[in-house]
Formats: structure tokens, sequence, C-alpha cells
């Protein structure tokens, strides 16, 4: 492996390119119309355009994608994360065409990208699951004698689902009949795949994810978890490690079931499992992510391992250095998402040029970003501006630095989220740990004003 082409945009791309960069690989960034001058375009050794702004003539083009490769001589695809990162159509063609591609093979994207094939595959492993449907509902007729066995409230998941798309919660009988027409209507209309099936609902639950990678050679090891319970509409705001509602036995047996899953399905490279926790700190298998996530900056800065060095490593072949026994987590570790965002308009969009971008800097702040002042966010794609990754001996120390550094963070010419981190990191229920999934939805239903900045 020599020239990696980036197959992504954004942050994202950036770090993929600086983790190239230090293994002395060559790389390639590709670019719609829009992001003619985005950093990654900047920052790699080539860059080539492969469309227009819409993702589906450019990011998501998988021809003009494979003559990138040819036309320059890029010898791996990495997908980052988003677009075609668990498409295993997209992995197993470039493999077919004699490319690298750098996250788990064909058949493990697959069999995890599918959400009930999955959950079947963590069964078998031992790992605790959220009661539901015993594979696709196909009708309601199914759907009702399913919910007799289950009861409400219950979730209707697209089997191809993924960030937060295709899921309706249904509370009784009349919902569930509306709810079931739309989630298909929706799962078609997302992934081409009408499937659905029944879960039921965990009750002000927590969010937890655990850290996998494994190589080629059947080595496997966790990272521990990261507790990403912050989020909107299902969309991760905050996320944090370590968790505070787990104990350290805890840790240790949500890390191996973690790892049991991924060995089941035959898996390689890093990943992520995620679970639910529920109020008595039970936990169910959700999915598996089979891709670099947005934060796995966390679990770096955590550990001290360097992710995306290691994707690209087990890429080459190479085996997994790192045993269980060498993974230590040192301190606490939260990370902001900084989107052009509107908080007190419902988090609308806020796309437009950067008047000005002047991030933070100081012990223990770390940015990841793409963006820098004068430069346009295009409205095309995902809205992040930056990634605020802060640490501290302890969680209360890590929350002193993250208002430290969010009141250094200045944006402007465009909304942004800062001003809600802001607001979080003051929040009597955030710093007592007393919130659930569901906590920000309730209070912007509630009509919650969020500080700006």
């Amino acid at each position: 492996m020599k020239k990696v082409l980036i197959a992504n945009r954004g942050e994202i791309a950036v770090r993929v390119i600086r983790a190239c960069h230090d293994l002395g690989l060559q790389t390639v960034a590709v670019y719609s119309q829009a992001d003619s001058e985005a950093l990654h375009v900047l920052h790699a050794d080539e860059a080539i355009c492969i469309g227009e702004a819409p993702s589906s003539q450019s990011y998501l083009k998988v021809p003009n994608l494979l003559s990138a490769c040819e036309i320059t001589g890029a010898d791996a695809v990495h997908p980052g994360y988003g677009f075609l990162s668990e498409n295993a159509n997209f992995a197993s063609i470039c493999e077919s065409c004699g490319l690298n591609f750098i996250g788990p093979p064909p058949s493990a994207i697959a069999l995890l990208g599918d959400k009930a094939k999955a959950k079947a595959t963590a069964k078998s492993a031992g790992c605790p699951v959220i009661p539901g449907s015993v594979g696709i509902v196909s009708d309601l007729k199914q759907g009702y004698a399913e919910i007799k066995r289950l009861g409400f409230p219950v979730f209707i998941k697209a089997v191809a689902g993924g960030g937060g798309k295709g899921i309706r919660i249904a509370h009784n009988e009349e919902e569930f009949g509306k709810m079931f027409v739309a989630a298909r209507a929706e799962a078609e209309a997302s992934f081409s795949n009408p499937d659905v099936y029944l879960e039921k609902m965990i009750l002000k639950p927590r969010h937890i994810e655990v850290q996998v990678m494994g190589d080629k050679y059947g080595n496997y090891v966790h990272l521990g978890e990261r507790d990403c319970t912050i989020q909107r509409r299902r969309q991760k705001l905050i996320e944090e490690a370590p968790s505070p509602m787990l104990t350290p036995k805890m840790r240790q047996k949500i890390g191996q079931a973690a790892v049991d899953v991924v060995k089941a399905a035959n898996y390689y490279s890093v990943g992520t499992v995620e679970f639910l926790l529920d109020s008595a700190n039970n936990f169910y298998f959700m999915e598996v992510n089979t891709r670099i996530q947005v934060e796995h900056t966390v679990t770096e800065e955590l550990t001290g391992v360097d992710l995306v060095r290691e994707q690209l490593l087990i890429a080459m072949g190479k085996e997994l250095q790192l045993r269980q026994r060498d993974i230590t987590f040192t301190g606490h570790v939260i990370q902001f998402r900084v989107n052009a965002e509107n908080p007190s308009h419902n988090f609308a969009p806020s796309p437009g040029r950067l008047e000005y971008y002047l991030p933070p800097g100081g012990p223990h702040v770390r940015v990841d970003s793409a963006c820098y002042s004068g430069y346009q966010i295009p409205p095309n794609y995902d809205s992040m501006i930056a990634k605020l990754i802060v640490k501290g001996k302890d969680r209360q120390q890590a929350i002193a630095v993250g208002k430290r550094a969010l009141r250094e963070f200045h944006i402007g010419g465009v909304h942004s989220t800062i001003g809600f981190h802001r607001h979080i990191l003051e929040d009597n229920n955030f710093l007592e740990n007393r919130y659930d999934l569901n906590y920000i939805d309730n209070l912007v239903a509630e009509g919650h004003q969020f500080t700006l900045e």
C-alpha cells in the first residue's frame, strides 16, 4: 500500500491524510465543485474533482471514485465515515478492482449492516439484546401479533437504517398502524429497502458505545467505552469517556461483549459496538458501526492509541501489536461537536462564509477541523465546523477545561452550537449525571432557549 485515496471530505479526510503522512503514504483527495477550496484538498499530495456539489453526483458516485484511483494510481481507498463507508457493495467493488479497501471485509459490512442479522449475530455470541421481533416484520398483521408479545412502547426500525433515520415509536395500536407504514416508506426512500423490525423501547436509556479493533489474524482488543447520551433527534452532540455510569466491572463486561460480537462476525479493522443502558444499568446490543466514528478522538485521547494509524496498518496486513493488557485509560475526555446550526431555532442549519474562525488552544485541548477564516460552509453536506476535545484528570476537571476552551472558541458569519455547549456545561442535570437519551429533545419540545455566544 503506497497511495491512499480518501473517498470523503471535511475533518475526517484531513484526519486520514495526516495519519497517512505519518506512515509515509501518499494521499489523494477527491472533491466536489463545492469543495474546491476545502482544507483536505490543500493537505493532500494530489487532488481530483469528482463531480458537482450534490453528493449523489460526487462523493457517492462510485465510477467517479474508481476513475480517480485509476488516474492517480492510488492502490487503496479510505472511506472515512458517512457516504460509502458502510456500503458492502462499494467495498466489494474496490476489492474486485485490486484496490485495498481500508475497513472490514464486505461480508462483515453486509452482515452487520443488516440490523436483524446483526442482532442475531450478537445473540449467538451471548451478548444481551433488546427484546424484539424475530427477524423482519413484513406486514401489519405480523406486526400486531408481535406487539401482543412485546407490549408498548415499541421502536419500528429500518433493517438498513443508520444515523437516526428509519425509526418510529408507537405507544398504542392506533399509532402503530400509522408509524409502521411511515417507517417502511422512509426506509424505502432513504435506503432503497423497506424492511423493518420491532424492538421493545428501553425507557430512559443511556447510549454507550465500545471501541473495538481487530486484525486479519484473529487478534482483538477493546479500547473502552464512550457515553454518547447527549443527542438531538438521535444525532450526537457531546461524547465523553469513561462513562459516568459504568463501574470497572461493568466496563470489563461490556467490553468483552463487544469483542465477542465482532469476533462472531469475522470482523477486522476498527469499529464500534453500540449499546443501550437501561435505568437498572443493564446493557443491550443495538448495532455495530463498521467504520471509524466521528468521536474516535475521545478514545484516542483517553488511551493514547492512534486509531486511524492502526486502521491503516491493519489494512496493510500488519498484526495488531496491542493486547488487552496494554490498553490503559487515563483521565476523562469530552468531545463537543461544533456545528453550523442555530440552537435557538431548533438547530436549523446555518451554512455560509466563516468571517473569522479562531479555535481555542492551551493545555489539554484538541481541535479537529477542516475550516479556516474565509471558508465557505456549503449547504450540501454535514454542518460540522469542528470537534473540540478536552481532557482532565477527572470529569470535573475536563468540564472546567471545556468551559475555558469554549469561551476561547470564536466563530463569525454563521450560527454555531458553541453557545449550546456552554449552556450544557452549566446545566445541573448534566453536571450531576441526571439525564437520558431524550433529555435534549425534551428541552427543545418544552421551548427551552439555549444561550448563544
